[in-house]
């Protein structure tokens, strides 16, 4: 078929609009100390969609950049910009968990789930939503839906967020079900496995769960000022949020499929790094 212009897309290209990117080392040259050795995770912002976080909890140190409540009125979906508390407890973990591996990250809170850690699938959306348009760097989705009917959304914001070099991490479903966007390959989806070590962490080579963190009897920040002792997939996700965290910290510029080369080249399982740690 003869084309009077050029093909859709192909000007991207052109030599006059190719953009040059950063290349990574080697894979076998890949170490911790390249990837994040010196970073805070300062600059980089954190949307933790979950039941809220309590900036007073010691864990979390009042680093809350900002805080949205996601809400459905009269069949309408409204922000709140005005701080809130955790209704639960689960978003403080989490948040405290990213925070215990990278201290000066920017915590935003995006509560969608109440009391009962339970929530409508379009307020879900809503708040993965505001986080992809408001340009937050990672978002930590310690949650999910097995409800068909949001698959489409949350695939088509799941995909945006890749798109636009924000890293979705998400963690599986507690139970042996599929849940929605963790199943997505779009995403950097994580279960449990029983570690102490934040820094060790494993690749699947069967997926959807492409990664395995600490979070089987971990300690965790918890409800009013509280401590305790939990198991979940969540918290293992909260880990590798916090790890990719600060590799973005001390590699701005490095894409969802970067990252995941560089957590996959630093897992412990792999070949070139199975020494103990």
């Amino acid at each position: 078929m003869f084309f009077s212009n050029l093909p859709a897309w192909s000007e991207q290209f052109n030599q006059q609009n190719l953009q040059q990117l950063q290349a990574l080392p080697p894979f076998n040259s890949i170490t911790s100390e390249w990837a994040w050795g010196g970073a805070d995770g300062a600059g980089v912002n954190v949307a933790v969609i979950d039941s809220g976080v309590d900036a007073n909890h010691e864990a979390i140190g009042g680093n809350v950049k900002g805080y949205i409540s996601v809400q459905e009125i009269d069949g309408k979906i409204e922000y709140d910009v005005s701080p809130h508390n955790d209704a639960y407890g689960h978003g403080t973990a989490c948040a405290g968990i990213i925070r215990s591996i990278a201290p000066a990250v920017n915590i935003y809170s995006i509560k969608v789930l109440g009391s009962d850690l339970r929530g409508k699938g379009l307020i879900f959306a809503a708040g993965l939503k505001w986080a992809i348009e408001h340009d937050m760097r990672v978002c930590n989705l310690s949650l999910g839906t097995t409800k068909q009917e949001f698959f489409g959304i949350l695939h088509e914001l799941t995909d945006r967020a890749y798109f636009n070099n924000q890293i979705l991490v998400t963690a599986a479903n507690n139970a042996p079900v599929n849940s929605f966007p963790s199943v997505f390959a779009s995403v950097i989806s994580v279960a449990a496995y029983a570690g102490k070590d934040p820094f060790r962490f494993y690749f699947n080579p069967k997926p959807p769960v492409e990664f395995g963190a600490p979070g089987i009897n971990v300690r965790i920040p918890w409800s009013n000022g509280t401590w305790s002792i939990m198991t979940g997939n969540s918290f293992a996700a909260a880990h590798i949020s916090g790890i990719i965290s600060l590799i973005l910290c001390k590699h701005p510029k490095l894409t969802p499929f970067q990252i995941k080369t560089i957590l996959y080249a630093l897992s412990a399982n792999v070949c070139a790094n199975t020494e103990e740690t």
